[in-house]
């Protein structure tokens, strides 16, 4: 059962498009300017990452080191909020803090993978601070970060980990739904690739399970639109993509 938080979280009609680091069309991803362009399109679920800096504050950043985004050596965790911050990454924008973000769109909806050990208390911080937990999912490959953030903060969204989903998807081929609803129980969705453990994962069968589960499905990350018109017809509940330009448009396209 959904807590009052976790409903709100999932309140906006389906089908729904998570823009995956914003859109970084015209923005570097994971940024203030990133997430505002998705907004400024009509986008309702922003998916993010969050990292600890040096000082434990909680920053948005999908990867662990600084070379990728910045073109710089070292890593997040070595510098300070203040520090990332001043960290040029295109377009007048540096790492934002989870704080930052959640206060600069008090209306978006943010699906946050945190991905280290470190992040999870200042990311639990941040979404009090903010009382942002009617409008956070909180989630991690790893079951240990997801369960640490979510004895934390018991009350918002959550999704899959990566053993949980795989647990669900190999009882969900065979069919097995109780085992599907125990590999899945105290969650919310399950967000996922379109290939996984050898096969394809929006099979009928398997949606047929997960649904039974009552779950939401996601599917990651899918940025052509004939592929996202398949997803849809099949029956996925949402697309994390980075064109959610082009997701939208085909939303739009099938009213």
């Amino acid at each position: 059962m959904r807590s009052e938080a976790a409903e709100a979280y999932f309140s906006p009609a389906l089908p729904r498009v998570l823009a995956h680091r914003g859109l970084a069309v015209d923005a570097p991803e994971n940024t203030l300017l990133a997430f505002a362009h998705a907004l400024a399109i009509g986008v309702e679920h922003l998916e993010t990452d969050v990292h600890a800096s040096r000082d434990g504050v909680a920053v948005i950043a999908h990867d662990a080191d600084l070379d990728r985004v910045a073109g710089i050596p070292g890593r997040v965790g070595e510098l300070t909020a203040a520090e990332l911050a001043q960290v040029p990454l295109g377009e007048g924008q540096g790492f934002p803090t989870l704080a930052e973000a959640l206060e600069a769109f008090p209306e978006a909806r943010f699906n946050i993978d945190l991905k280290s050990a470190e992040a999870v208390a200042p990311a639990v911080d941040a979404v009090r601070q903010l009382r942002a937990e009617h409008r956070v999912l909180l989630t991690s490959f790893s079951e240990r970060r997801r369960a640490a953030a979510l004895r934390l903060l018991p009350e918002v969204a959550t999704s899959a980990s990566a053993p949980r989903f795989a647990a669900a998807l190999l009882a969900a081929r065979l069919g097995a739904v109780p085992l599907v609803r125990a590999a899945l129980a105290g969650v919310h969705a399950v967000q996922m690739p379109e290939r996984a453990l050898g096969g394809e994962t929006t099979a009928p069968r398997v949606l047929r399970a997960f649904r039974a589960a009552g779950v939401e499905v996601h599917v990651w990350t899918v940025n052509d639109p004939a592929t996202m018109g398949t997803l849809l017809d099949r029956g996925v509940d949402g697309i994390v993509t980075d064109r959610a330009d082009l997701a939208l448009e085909v939303l739009r396209s099938r009213t």
